[in-house]
């Protein structure tokens, strides 16, 4: 595999393969997510984005801020159709139709378009092993759409399908975690990250372009509409995801767990709770069961990164 680059301000590229110019809301952290991660994939990508409100603010008909090839595709089938665009490349390479060369084919969905309407054809891409890479930008709930739940929001959390009241307290199931259903696939590369630790980001996009066959790439996205937070406080707000190990970030690469970068001391859930108005509603009991949760989760996923780090250290035969 090509060696992996280490971003920083001094070598950042400079061509921006998201134009300026968008729609998008003020303090979108998720469009900030795609613009890091297009320089980290370079000119020579393909993406199949699904419906969502990276496709809502970027495509507004006649206008595109894409700068590379792209394919508009609907909620349920954004991997089915980059796997389709993947081994499309390859016979036409094979045939000496294209010149032989490494185009990036990457698919990118919002959390409904990977959780719940595109899970299938996800399940399907990893299962075949084709050399793509998907992104989901979390942000949550079907922001683009008027906030409805999906399976990625949140327990506790207010949408306009999950209202609190005298009969809800909010959304009422767990998040599901589609990081850890990737790699159960079994594939070489799996990655959570963040647009508040941009190298991060950045470097593992490149990581997930680089390796062979498929590899999933889940990035959290403030959004400040949704999440009835302060524009100007996106970024403050994904350090606290992880500060507080709502959403911490690590890599899974050939199936062994690594934190990137090693997990910040941690804060109380109810620092990142309170910035928050979708969470305005919760009881100190409710806050409590949440802060449990996020202790358990993370105990499970200091477990595999010990037990990756042991078995790297075995003696070979």
């Amino acid at each position: 595999m090509t060696e992996i680059k280490a971003y920083g301000p001094k070598n950042l590229p400079l061509e921006e393969l998201f134009a300026p110019g968008h729609r998008a809301c003020q303090g979108c952290a998720e469009v900030l997510a795609l613009r890091l991660a297009l320089k980290a994939l370079g000119k020579d990508t393909v993406v199949a984005n699904a419906t969502g409100c990276m496709e809502i603010v970027s495509t507004p008909l006649p206008t595109t801020s894409w700068v590379v090839p792209y394919i508009h595709v609907g909620f349920e089938n954004a991997a089915a159709v980059c796997s389709g665009v993947e081994a499309g490349l390859k016979a036409l390479m094979r045939k000496a139709r294209l010149p032989k060369k490494q185009i990036h084919c990457v698919a990118i969905a919002g959390d409904g378009g990977t959780a719940d309407i595109g899970m299938q054809a996800l399940s399907g891409a990893l299962e075949r092993g084709h050399d793509m890479v998907y992104i989901c930008l979390d942000n949550e709930a079907y922001m683009n759409t008027g906030i409805q739940r999906s399976s990625s929001t949140p327990y506790g959390a207010m949408t306009t399908t999950s209202p609190p009241g005298r009969l809800s307290f909010g959304q009422s199931t767990q998040k599901k975690n589609v990081a850890e259903i990737a790699a159960a696939h079994g594939i070489p590369y799996v990655a959570t990250a963040c647009p508040s630790y941009p190298w991060d980001l950045m470097k593992k996009v490149q990581k997930a372009a680089l390796v062979e066959g498929p590899a999933y790439v889940h990035i959290l996205s403030v959004c400040p509409t949704g999440w009835r937070s302060q524009p100007e406080e996106s970024i403050e707000l994904g350090k606290l995801a992880v500060a507080s190990r709502v959403f911490p970030l690590y890599e899974v690469e050939n199936g062994r767990y690594r934190f990137t970068p090693k997990p910040p001391k941690q804060v109380p859930v109810i620092d990142y709770l309170k910035k928050q108005g979708r969470f305005r509603h919760l009881t100190d009991k409710m806050i409590e069961e949440i802060q449990k949760n996020v202790d358990e989760q993370f105990c499970r996923l200091e477990a595999k990164v010990r037990i990756s780090l042991e078995a790297s250290q075995e003696p070979q035969e």
